[in-house]
């Protein structure tokens, strides 16, 4: 877990006269498995104004390598709600699925650095080992894995990998921290700029890929956002601890990293967050019903 917290306020980032002289680079990268609701308007307003009010440049990615859940017409529908809303993008939209190619190449030069482990847990597994040790680490992302089959011997591991029908490949996330050393991102907010430590205590070592599947989204977004040029991620609050895992990922592979700003969720009136598992309204919905795109952006942004 994350030692150093973030505080955050609705308000949106002011730039100082240097910042707006720099290049600024941002990006709005949903998952295409469902429509478009308040929440994402949201995120997609923060990086769009940060571009906007700097003069730089407003990039949409579809983070659509989860092919079991993510459809086209979501994906078209995406699309078309951004480009209604006014939330014009630049430059031709990346489809992470076009580009698995780029993934293979950096897991490979991770894996050279010796730093990956096949993991043949299932998740029944891992939650059995965390109820036999009692008292795993709870971090911000959830429990830690418990490091099962990176204790495996060499000739175990080996005998596994050749029978396994599937397996993740995890990065040894100690070995790697040992490797780069301390790290930290810059955190943009309303009250300025600050460094943030990263501290990996109570974070297991994550996935980056399976048997026949080159990328998580650690690893996906990682390299998306280094080939892009982005300069400053806006995103929710709740990937706030995920940034650890992604400064790792950028020190291995000698990436610079961007800036980072996360903002605060949107929440319906009883203080639950906007989600499509919790059957948040889809914009086009509220298109349907009548709502302008000014109505719709002013219910996102307040």
């Amino acid at each position: 877990m994350l030692r150093v917290k973030a505080t955050h306020s609705r308000s949106p980032v002011r730039l100082s006269s240097a910042e707006v002289r720099a290049v600024i680079v941002t990006r709005f990268a949903p998952s295409p498995t469902g429509y478009l609701h308040l929440g994402h308007v949201r995120s997609a307003w923060e990086g769009w104004l940060a571009a906007r009010q700097a003069g730089g440049r407003f990039l949409l990615r579809l983070e659509d390598i989860d092919h079991t859940r993510c459809r086209d017409e979501y994906a078209a529908a995406i699309v078309d709600d951004l480009a209604w809303l006014g939330l014009a993008w630049d430059g031709a939209v990346r489809r992470q699925s076009e580009h698995f190619g780029d993934y293979r190449v950096a897991l490979g030069r991770i894996e050279a650095q010796g730093l990956l482990y096949p993991c043949f847990c299932s998740r029944r597994d891992i939650q059995a080992e965390i109820a036999r040790a009692g008292d795993a680490p709870q971090g911000e992302l959830g429990p830690s894995y418990p490091g099962t089959c990176r204790r495996l011997s060499p000739a175990a591991r080996a005998a596994k990998r050749a029978a396994a029908r599937d397996y993740a490949l995890r990065l040894d996330i100690g070995a790697a921290y040992a490797r780069v050393g301390p790290l930290e991102w810059r955190e943009e907010g309303p009250g300025g700029a600050r460094l943030v430590p990263v501290d990996f205590a109570g974070v297991g070592d994550v996935v980056l890929a399976r048997k026949d599947f080159p990328a998580s989204y650690h690893l996906a977004v990682t390299i998306d956002d280094a080939l892009q040029g982005v300069t400053l991620v806006t995103r929710g609050v709740d990937l706030f601890a995920a940034t650890a895992i992604h400064r790792l990922l950028q020190a291995l592979l000698g990436l610079e990293g961007p800036r980072y700003r996360h903002h605060p969720l949107l929440t319906d009136p009883s203080g639950r967050r906007f989600a499509k598992r919790d059957g948040a309204l889809p914009i086009r919905d509220m298109r349907a019903a009548g709502k302008s795109a000014a109505e719709i952006l002013a219910l996102a942004i307040s």
